[in-house]
């Protein structure tokens, strides 16, 4: 869970080292739930636009860590709670132990550990990256700039997918952006950029100031931005995620209950929360 903080492909790696194969798999299926790099600027550009404000200073600093930090808290209960549930249902069987038996005292390998760890770890992540960076840019680069009837085919699919999005508290645009984004997290905020300022290639704003100006006239509200924090925290994994998984579990349907299960349960959680939130207001 911890090494998912960093990168969730990195965690599925990590997994390796428990020996019930069961629990392995289900450590896989919650992974997701830990945000990675790839989501926390997501998740920290929103709290600075809509709940603490773009100024600074040293409350503001420490009001966006406490609410950050109620997100990943979050996170963690889900990855509990989910874990719970697998191993009541689809993944039933007996806990195993853990004994923890010290070796002998050797002297680190510095060299060794670093190579091992470069390879076994970075390298390894990094080339699963690169296979669906190319073809997933390209796509995003095509639906962003050919044209149908006059409408882009990103303007299109957003369209579609409006009615879901407003369902969950979000819409078309966003949910588009997070499958389009499948392949890095990263890119989820710039390609809501650009599809709002229609532009045909990804682009980036220098304030967060003129990012909520954009965001708030094409429609995000408050409730807006906690439905998109809350399905950038719980969705599918990314391309690179779900590639390990399918290495490291050998299977197809684990791979597929992986995406599912974070999507299933992120989409639940917006859709309560939405409901609750146009109850309230």
């Amino acid at each position: 869970m911890c090494m998912g903080f960093g990168c969730n492909a990195a965690g599925i790696v990590g997994c390796r080292i428990i020996d019930s194969p069961r629990e392995r798999l289900i450590a896989m299926i919650t992974n997701n739930f830990v945000p990675c790099n790839g989501r926390f600027p997501t998740l920290i550009a929103i709290i600075s636009m809509f709940f603490v404000g773009v100024a600074g200073g040293a409350f503001n600093s420490m009001l966006s860590a406490l609410l950050l930090t109620a997100f990943i808290v979050l996170g963690v209960c889900m990855t509990f709670w989910v874990s719970k549930l697998l191993s009541l249902t689809v993944l039933k069987g007996m806990p195993s132990s853990f004994t923890l038996e010290l070796p002998p005292y050797r002297r680190p390998q510095i060299g060794k550990v670093i190579v091992r760890s470069i390879f076994d770890r970075t390298l390894f992540v990094l080339g699963r990256a690169i296979v669906v960076a190319a073809p997933a840019g390209l796509l995003i680069w095509v639906m962003a700039n050919v044209q149908v009837d006059g409408i882009t085919l990103l303007a299109h699919c957003s369209g579609f997918l409006d009615p879901l999005g407003r369902l969950l508290g979000m819409d078309g645009v966003i949910l588009m952006a997070f499958i389009l984004g499948l392949p890095a997290n990263e890119i989820v905020i710039p390609i809501i950029i650009m599809a709002y300022m229609a532009q045909g290639s990804l682009v980036d704003f220098e304030s967060l100031a003129q990012l909520k100006e954009l965001l708030v006239n094409n429609g995000w509200t408050w409730v807006t931005a906690v439905s998109t924090m809350l399905f950038s925290l719980m969705h599918w994994p990314c391309t690179t995620t779900l590639l390990t998984i399918r290495k490291e579990s050998g299977s197809l349907k684990w791979t597929a209950m992986s995406f599912i299960v974070p999507t299933v349960c992120g989409m639940i959680l917006c859709f309560a929360f939405s409901c609750a939130a146009r109850m309230l207001i």
